[in-house]
């Protein structure tokens, strides 16, 4: 016994030397690619191989991984190196989402309060076309009488159920410059999103030149290593390696 855990000692080495040249493995990843197989109690034998494909990486997982957070599929196929800059990328753009979206409602309690007290609406029920009209008449008189004057009566509003009136020009353009800087703040938020898919996409192409890339490596480096021991026709231990490398 201490014989063949002597050889596979000596085939852990040849492994790892082998492999110097290459992305290193984990030993759990060695471990589990030595398999060991014992034949009967009368003619003991131990066959170890590695399975060198058991370490290429699968370009669906890449593609999963960069999809969730990008620079995850680079990192997957061990090349992180580019894979970091899609990673802070996407730190920074939902940082921007997650900033603009509380400025952007800040802005909006904001210019309906602004609204509440100088130009005396109610805002229960209203919707955004309506706190965008409010901005551009300083009373629902001038906005109806100018309906009417286009005779576009379907479009004059209930003066009981959308009643403002400014007390001052300045007061409205001031609301108006509220109403404009929530309203970019929230069209900047639709830029960061684009900007996250866009981000997710060209990770998802980099981990996939990286895992064929890693995998072509693999290829083109394969290699086995067999080695058996058995009893000879003088019942001595006899030692047989089979090595066999691709370039």
């Amino acid at each position: 016994m201490s014989k063949t855990l002597f050889i596979i000692f000596i085939f852990i080495i040849a492994h790892s030397i082998i492999n110097s040249q290459q992305n290193p493995h984990s030993i759990i990843e060695l471990k589990n690619s030595i398999k060991v197989f014992n034949s009967d109690e009368s003619e003991p034998k131990v066959f170890l191989t590695i399975d060198q494909n058991s370490n290429k990486k699968k370009t669906g997982l890449a593609i999963l991984y960069s999809l969730l957070l990008p620079g995850m599929g680079e990192l997957y196929a061990e090349g992180y190196d580019s894979g970091i800059y899609f990673t802070i990328t996407d730190g920074i753009l939902w940082t921007a989402v997650l900033g603009m979206n509380i400025y952007g409602n800040w802005l909006e309690k904001s210019y309906k309060s602004f609204a509440q007290v100088n130009a005396n609406i109610n805002l229960d029920g209203k919707d955004k076309d309506f706190f965008a009209l409010i901005s551009a008449y300083s009373s629902i008189d001038d906005y109806n009488n100018e309906k009417a004057f286009e005779r576009n009566f379907n479009a004059m509003l209930d003066k009981q159920k959308f009643y403002w009136n400014w007390n001052s020009i300045e007061n409205r353009k001031t609301y108006r410059r509220m109403w404009t800087s929530s309203e970019s703040a929230f069209n900047n938020i639709r830029f960061a999103v684009g900007g996250l898919i866009l981000n997710r996409l060209v990770s998802i192409i980099n981990a996939v030149r990286l895992t064929s890339k890693h995998n072509r490596k693999i290829d083109n480096h394969n290699f086995s290593i067999n080695v058996l021991i058995q009893k000879n026709i003088n019942y001595e231990d006899e030692i047989i390696l089979n090595f066999k490398q691709k370039f």
